[in-house]
């Protein structure tokens, strides 16, 4: 598919579509390679937040337009708010790092992420706190912090080496070397590649397949493999028995039987 763009101001902007159950998400500034400034930032906030409460929507899908999905950080534009210890997403909204900042909402819908082109910093690390990353193949990734004299603080530190194991994470991290789409496959920073002009059509294959199943059993899927990640499998366990009862008594479980007795796809409404 082909999203259509708004003309960005100077400072870019992030542009959303609804499609169905599904909110799309596009990074527009490629002028500037998409280069990301506080303004950009706020917005995206405020996309995923509008994902969260929005009970119509049920899985975001994050692209961008023009030949590259990120130059990374605009260090001119982000620099002051790094000196003052600020961020540029307001408090209170959905942080889209997802990693628990206190303050911050994090995201309970899944998130799909089509990349393509130049995916450099902050671009690996809002790809790392999605759920499934689709990728051309002709992108190119640099985690390069420590070539600008500061550190990678929006998740890469924490995910690189969850995905891939320490010395791979440190090898990227360490040297702001740049790899391919076949590495990133490899270090299951993404899981599929696909031809370059593909990404953002099979990216949102999966959000529709996604978005078909019954919302609230996707969330609650979803919520159980992070805290199993995040706590530990005890913790997750624990959640099996309340969470189950919780799903087994909604419109979605009872549609999901009737479903199955006559042999037709389900209709969910997410409740």
């Amino acid at each position: 598919m082909t999203a259509t763009p708004t003309t960005p101001p100077p400072e870019g902007c992030i542009d959303t579509q609804v499609l169905d159950h599904v909110l799309l998400i596009g990074i527009n500034r490629p002028a500037k390679r998409n280069g990301w400034t506080p303004a950009m930032f706020r917005q995206l906030a405020e996309a995923y937040t509008r994902l969260d409460d929005d009970p119509a929507l049920r899985v975001g899908v994050l692209h961008a337009f023009g030949d590259h999905f990120t130059a990374g950080l605009d260090l001119p534009a982000v620099t002051e708010f790094m000196k003052r210890g600020e961020k540029a997403v307001p408090q209170g909204l959905v942080e889209p790092h997802d990693f628990g900042l206190p303050g911050y909402r994090r995201r309970t819908k899944p998130m799909v992420v089509a990349v393509k082109g130049i995916c450099f910093t902050v671009g690996i690390e809002l790809m790392l706190g999605a759920d499934i990353v689709v990728a051309a193949d002709n992108c190119r990734f640099s985690q390069m912090e420590v070539q600008r004299g500061i550190m990678a603080t929006g998740g890469a530190t924490l995910r690189m080496a969850e995905r891939a194991g320490l010395g791979n994470a440190m090898l990227h991290l360490l040297t702001a070397d740049e790899f391919d789409s076949a590495e990133a496959l490899r270090l299951n920073f993404v899981q599929k590649v696909v031809p370059a002009g593909k990404e953002l059509d099979e990216a949102l294959r999966i959000a529709q397949r996604i978005a078909a199943q019954a919302p609230l059993a996707v969330v609650a899927t979803r919520l159980n493999v992070l805290k199993a990640i995040e706590h530990g499998p005890l913790a997750a366990v624990e959640d099996f028995i309340p969470v189950q009862q919780r799903l087994a008594n909604s419109e979605d479980a009872a549609e999901g039987v009737r479903s199955f007795v006559e042999r037709r796809p389900a209709r969910f409404s997410g409740r």
